[in-house]
């Protein structure tokens, strides 16, 4: 992708264009709080009505070397008085916090946009430590972008010292008095930023009090210091918003209010069964908090013993789920199938990083699909559910839990690190307005001459779900294959294969809504075909292509297994299917593999999601030809 850059006069960089939306990232050590400065500035953005997309980047080290590239922590806004549906291909505002952050995001930032560097930071030893032969704030390395310096250590210290901190407690403020400066910067409140301090530290006053020095100090700074040549304040209108109740919510949070909602819907207590795993692990932190609504959460030993728990907690009479991400799943791979055989509710939720083994534990990837679909020894089929953004994840949540219970079987709802992590606003939906699916326990036996069938069918062909204890239903459940309808063993050969047909059968006719087309047309030349968090960029990108012209649409699919049943006929409208994921082609394979059609791959590896700029200069590609 070429792109044409001059440098700045002066005139242009002082230009006041009205903005729609606008890119920051925030960047710098591990150590430096950026995710709680971008986590904060998200508040404040919220509150003052605009859309947003965020993206936390961060390394998978707990602490990396200070000063270093490994050790960046950076946290992307995309905010404004339109839809958002991005976290921004690159940013217009790039505040580094040292050297190593601005080497690691300089090339990143739009051409023309804005530094803010702490120069405070630009010392020899940490230039050195970045890669740094020359100071690039004292050259014309950076001649392509606006290059405002200022020493924001010293300005902390100065803002804090009647606080009477060390010197290292006192530079931790500087966070905030960046914090301060961006507030200004974008004429946001600072006093919902001063409560959230005053609550943090409420049993530390010293520290309320300096860092909230530290953000007046920041705000006050833009305001008095007349940087407005360099630093000009910007304004964003609200963005159109139905009428509601919103609040920020990051992936992770969604699922578990998800959950919570699905299982009252179900008239199920829920019982989460987890194992601490980066990008999953916040989901087991929100669930221990919602202990009001008939949540228990355990936090197992390993993988194995977190599934078997959950497993357990389903035969007992309550929603069993468990999460982990790709490493974590493949552990949990042979009590998922000891989940179809018994043929009991579970909901596991994969957080898909990175991979393989460890890989990249903090970056994100769709590359556990295949693992989701057909990753477990013998045929054990698994409905397979998507979400494609966080607040969409509150939907799955409860579609998961539907399915579920509805069909006796265990279901996969995937995620991945960007969802998990990233924040939108969501409007708090009215749940009378979701269907109730409630659960029906088996209570009472057959008379005495028929005996208990456990695996017979209902006409979904689900068994009956019956809590154990009840008297007369008594059964046998485990992992060796039972008989058609006494569930007790049986190894012979046309039992099996009928036990291995009416799974497979139960599950390929789950009911999932016919598909839509999310965009454009239901026939023509082109159809950009996407699933999980690849939704923002392309739709952003066939919106574009739309604009100018271009025959092409976007379908996005939520169900993964069992396919929509309309979407063969809607895939053989179009003349050419693009298929952009986070792995090497995993869904292209599917959709081969199952409607015989020509779909192309448009594939990235590189632990980073796409930006519209790549799936749009793809679909120019594929209808160039």
């Amino acid at each position: 992708m070429a792109t044409a850059t001059h440098l700045l006069t002066p005139e242009e960089a002082r230009a006041d264009v009205p903005l729609e939306a606008v890119v920051v990232r925030f960047a710098g050590d591990s150590g430096d709080g950026m995710q709680l400065t971008g986590g904060q500035f998200t508040l404040s953005t919220a509150l003052a009505g605009n859309d947003l997309a965020t993206f936390p980047d961060f390394p998978a080290e707990i602490r990396a070397p200070q000063g270093t590239t490994f050790g960046v922590s950076a946290f992307q806004i995309n905010f404004g008085s339109e839809a958002i549906e991005t976290a921004g291909d690159s940013p217009d505002v790039l505040i580094a916090m040292n050297p190593a952050a601005l080497k690691v995001n300089v090339d990143q930032l739009r051409p023309g946009g804005l530094i803010i560097a702490d120069v405070g930071e630009f010392g020899a030893r940490n230039l050195a430590k970045a890669g740094y032969e020359r100071n690039p704030l004292e050259d014309d390395s950076l001649a392509r972008w606006q290059v405002v310096t200022l020493n924001i250590s010293q300005l902390t210290l100065d803002a804090v010292k009647p606080f009477g901190l060390g010197n290292k407690e006192a530079l931790r403020c500087k966070n905030m008095w960046t914090l301060g400066l961006a507030l200004w910067m974008f004429d946001r409140e600072r006093a919902p930023i001063q409560d959230w301090l005053k609550t943090k530290f409420a049993k530390a006053p010293e520290l309320v009090e300096a860092n909230i020095a530290a953000l007046n100090a920041g705000h006050a700074y833009g305001e008095t210091a007349e940087i407005g040549g360099q630093i000009p304040q910007h304004q964003l209108a609200p963005a159109p918003a139905e009428p509601g109740l919103y609040r920020t919510v990051t992936g992770a949070e969604a699922i578990s209010i998800g959950l919570v909602a699905g299982a009252q819907l179900a008239g199920l207590p829920i019982f989460f069964g987890g194992y601490p795993i980066t990008p999953a692990s916040a989901i087991l932190h929100h669930l221990s908090r919602l202990k009001e609504y008939d949540v228990t959460t355990f936090q197992a030993e390993d993988e194995i013993a977190a599934i078997g728990s959950a497993i357990g907690a389903s035969y007992a009479g309550s929603l069993g789920v468990t999460s982990s991400s790709g490493p974590g799943i493949a552990l949990k791979g042979e009590a998922m199938g000891l989940a179809i055989m018994t043929e009991l509710p579970l909901v596991i939720i994969n957080s898909q990083r990175g991979g393989p083994s460890t890989g990249l534990p903090t970056k994100t990837e769709q590359s556990d699909l295949y693992q989701a679909v057909y990753g477990r020894n013998g045929d054990a089929p698994m409905p397979v559910i998507a979400a494609r953004s966080p607040a969409d994840a509150f939907d799955c949540a409860i579609e998961a839990v539907r399915i579920a219970t509805q069909y006796m079987t265990p279901v996969m709802l995937l995620t991945d690190g960007y969802i998990a992590n990233a924040a939108e606003p969501w409007r708090v939906p009215d749940m009378s307005e979701y269907q109730p699916f409630p659960v029906s326990f088996l209570e009472e036996g057959p008379d005495q001459t028929e005996g208990f069938n456990p695996y017979a069918r209902d006409e979904r062909l689900a068994r009956p779900w019956v809590r154990p204890g009840t008297p007369g239903l008594t059964h046998r459940i485990g992992g060796i294959e039972k008989n058609t309808g006494t569930g007790h063993i049986d190894y012979a050969p046309a039992n099996h294969q009928a036990m291995t047909d009416i799974r497979a059968s139960k599950v390929a006719g789950v009911s999932v809504p016919d598909q839509e087309v999310t965009l454009g047309e239901e026939r023509g030349q082109l159809v950009v075909l996407g699933w999980g968090s690849t939704f923002g960029p392309i739709h952003q990108a066939v919106r574009r292509a739309r604009s100018r012209g271009l025959d092409v649409s976007h379908i996005h699919l939520r169900h993964i297994w069992p396919l929509p049943r309309n979407l063969a006929v809607l895939l053989s409208s179009f003349q050419h299917i693009l298929v952009p994921e986070m792995n090497n082609g995993q869904l292209k394979t599917l959709i081969r593999d199952q409607f015989l059609v020509d779909a192309r791959p448009l594939t990235k590896v590189s632990g980073q999601p796409f930006m519209i700029a790549e799936i749009e200069a793809a679909i120019e590609r594929t209808l160039s030809k």
